[in-house]
């Protein structure tokens, strides 16, 4: 058992960052002798769990967790029934499109349809963000009471653009106003130039996902957030009913004109 919880633990600290640490960076924060983590690392590396540089001497996480990672997505039975609608807002906004779930204080996308558009959100499928900083988090954190909301987030926040609410009141103001409104929002909280609007997807039990459109803010002109917030309340109310999407349509002439201003 404590090998297994070795194992998990180099491969949560090596998922969870981008630069690569050497082995005594590892040791010391994972608190795992050098001659205990040097042999499980190469263990680890043998599998493809963990690749090194060219020099041997820094660690990354290895293409096999891509492989099981991906998996779970293809397997997940509420990913699974969300993907019409996900092509049909896809289709129906040109936006990216965004399937998130909570874990922890953090939301980790599941699935995501590509924007049609030239000017795009640069996001992947297993990336995690704090969930207070976007709207898909503060979509979900807002189905509980703020007692949970304060126990469930790290604190102090973090942040991650301009416009990002680090202050407990202000997040808890917002959270409110999510709750009245029915969709969660943020302009430049989680990326300079981004915009988004989320709902939260009821289930089972305890909401822990909810679906978002990713926008640059330089395409929300006019009524555009309202629509894009309605459109998701229309496709949250698909999933929740069971009723496959209505054809796309409504925002046609809004994405052919988008399309001339942007060329082909």
């Amino acid at each position: 058992m404590k090998s297994a919880d070795r194992v998990m633990a180099v491969m949560e600290v090596l998922g969870s960052r981008q630069e690569r640490p050497t082995l005594t960076q590892l040791s010391a924060e994972l608190g795992i002798p050098l001659s205990s983590l040097h042999g499980l690392l190469r263990t680890m590396q043998q599998r493809g769990w963990v690749e090194t540089d060219d020099t041997g001497s820094l660690y990354r996480i290895g293409v096999r967790a891509l492989m099981i990672g991906s998996s779970y997505a293809r397997a997940d039975e509420a990913v699974l029934a969300a993907r019409p609608v996900l092509d049909w807002l896809s289709e129906e906004t040109g936006e990216t499109v965004h399937y998130g779930r909570l874990l922890g204080s953090e939301i980790i996308y599941l699935a995501k349809r590509e924007s049609r558009f030239l000017v795009r959100v640069h996001s992947s499928v297993g990336q995690r963000i704090p969930a207070h900083a976007a709207s898909l988090g503060k979509a979900i954190l807002a189905t509980e009471n703020d007692d949970w909301v304060v126990d469930r987030l790290r604190w102090p926040l973090v942040a991650l653009a301009p416009n990002t609410i680090t202050d407990r009141e202000a997040l808890l103001q917002d959270l409110a106003a999510v709750r009245d409104r029915g969709y969660a929002s943020e302009c430049q909280e989680s990326d300079i130039g981004l915009s988004c609007v989320a709902v939260s997807i009821p289930g089972p039990g305890s909401v822990r996902d909810a679906i978002s459109l990713a926008v640059p803010v330089g395409r929300l002109e006019g009524d555009r957030l309202a629509e894009l917030a309605n459109l998701l309340l229309e496709a949250r109310a698909m999933l929740s009913g069971g009723r496959a999407p209505a054809p796309p349509g409504r925002s046609a002439e809004f994405l052919g004109n988008l399309n001339r201003l942007e060329g082909p």
